[in-house]
Parts: structure tokens; sequence; C-alpha cells
């Protein structure tokens, strides 16, 4: 498929955190991507390939594709929207939101970038910042079916998996999120079991042996327990404000809004709370163990 003329797509990015650098990486490995951020601190140690301009509207002028990352709802209303936002770029004719925003917000992009003459593509991201960095992610994707095959070879240089959830932006948000509130509620419920389990006096390493080949295995005592947790480095990479966000967003959606089955969740979206509210030690989603760990007057390590 051509755009505007050009055989190899330009490809530009909004927002080099620590999910958005390492795709950025990926998608600059096989030719130069043009790129913005705000903070200047984020454009130390990014690959040679990657060139930095002033604004969103410069990275559209440039890019025939532009994704974006970024965490909140502002920014992006500003990166998209604003006076130097991407809809006033010249080149532009696919959006790629790698962000989980719900899909009120999404369905609301698509119609205000369609107006412009540009296509939105759903694409959030489930795999952290480890699995961005090796370039195995899973892509959840919805949008039109012209779009998503038009932007499918770039998402691959970032994703091990990519599935299809539809021809409607939005819908691969709900599923996102389907899939972050069980991997949030996931990591509640395993670093209670465990901190209950050390209180008894098992070693955790021991935990996660019987736990790891036996039916309670999950993300959090396969990842997040092991490599992030116990060494006490709580370094996955996502924030409390940004899980936080997530299960609000969940908690949001109208299939929930409709249904009266989110009880769990809500646990869970509490106990991220709590440990934003009481304070952590390093601001991480895997610091949510720090509040139960304080309860039970023992710490989860080797």
């Amino acid at each position: 498929m051509i755009s505007r003329g050009v055989d190899v797509p330009v490809i530009g990015f909004l927002g080099l955190g620590a999910l958005g650098a390492p795709i950025a990486r990926r998608l600059a490995g096989a030719r130069s991507i043009v790129a913005f951020d705000p903070a200047p601190a984020r454009l130390s140690g990014l690959a040679t390939g990657i060139e930095h301009l002033d604004s969103p509207k410069d990275v559209a002028d440039r890019a025939d594709i532009v994704f974006a990352c970024l965490v909140e709802e502002r920014h992006h209303r500003d990166a998209l929207f604003g006076g130097n936002g991407v809809l006033h770029g010249q080149r532009c004719k696919h959006y790629v939101h790698l962000g989980t925003s719900g899909s009120p917000f999404i369905e609301e992009l698509d119609r205000r970038l369609s107006a412009g003459g540009i296509a939105t593509v759903d694409a959030p991201v489930t795999g952290g910042p480890p699995k961005a960095r090796a370039g195995e992610l899973t892509t959840i994707v919805s949008g039109v079916t012209g779009s998503v095959a038009f932007v499918r070879e770039a998402m691959s240089r970032y994703s091990s998996k990519i599935v299809v959830a539809g021809d409607k932006p939005g819908r691969a948000q709900t599923l996102k999120l389907v899939n972050n509130a069980i991997a949030l509620t996931n990591l509640v419920a395993a670093c209670e079991a465990m901190v209950i389990g050390a209180k008894a006096g098992i070693p955790a390493d021991t935990m996660l042996d019987v736990i790891n080949s036996g039916s309670g295995q999950n993300s959090a005592t396969l990842g997040k327990l092991p490599h992030h947790i116990l060494p006490r480095s709580f370094d996955f990479g996502a924030t409390l404000a940004v899980v936080i966000k997530d299960l609000e967003l969940f908690l949001a959606e109208p299939a929930a809004c409709a249904a009266t089955l989110t009880d769990t969740c809500r646990s869970a979206l509490q106990a991220f709370r709590r440990a934003k509210d009481e304070g952590v030690e390093i601001d991480d989603l895997t610091a949510v163990v720090r509040p139960m760990e304080r309860r039970a007057g023992i710490e989860l390590g080797r």
C-alpha cells in the first residue's frame, strides 16, 4: 500500500517515556524516525536513528504514520489538537494510539481526526517496558482494515503478537483494559497471599516454586514478584498513578458501568491507591506490596 506517493512510510513518534522510548528504538532499528517529547532529559541515550523535532505538528509534517505513547488524556489532546498538534500537520494520514485511554476517548479522537483526514488505529500494547525492550509486546489493534494493514509492518517491529479486536477504534481499548484488570488484580492477590505465607515463616522462593508449578501461577508470580519485588528493586517500569488510571478507566468503560460485577477490581484499585497515599520508597506498581508488608511486619525477599 502506498502513502502520498512513497514506497516506505516515514514514521513519527510522540512520547519517549518508560514504554515509549523502547518502542521508538525498535521502530528506529530499520530506518530513521522523527520524534517529539517535551522533556529534554528523555532524549539522552536514544538511538541515533531518532531525530528530535520541536512539536507534534513538525512530526506530522514529516511523517506518514504518527505513533503516540502518552499517559494522560490532556497530553493526547494537546499533542493531537493543540495549536502545534498533529491535526495541523501536512503529511500524516495515519495515527496509531499506543496508550491506554478507554474506549469513549478513542471514539472521540477517531471522530475528530477523521474529520481532518487522518485515520485512527487503536493499538494499545501489553507486556510493559521489559517486553518492549525485547520487541515482544502483544499489540491489540482495532480500526479500519486498510489502515490496520498499512501500519502492521511497523507494529511488528516491537510486537511478537498482534491481535485484531475489530474494525472499530475503541474495541482494542476495552480488551486492553480487561487484560490490565486481570493482571493488576492478580498482582494484588499474589502479594497479599505471599505476605501471609511469609508471616507464617515460609520463604518466598519456596512459595514461588510451588505456585509457579501449580494452579496459582500468573504474570505476577512468574515475573513481577521474582524479578522486581523479591530483589527489592521495584523497577517494573509503570508508576502507581498509571495503574490507578488504568483501573479507573476499566471501571468507567460503558459495559462496566452497565454491570455490577466489579467488586474485585475495586478492591485492587483501593490497594494501589493505599500504596500511593501512604507513600512508597520507589514509585512503581510492584510497590503495592509495601503497605501489606508494613502491616504484617515482614518483607518479601530472598
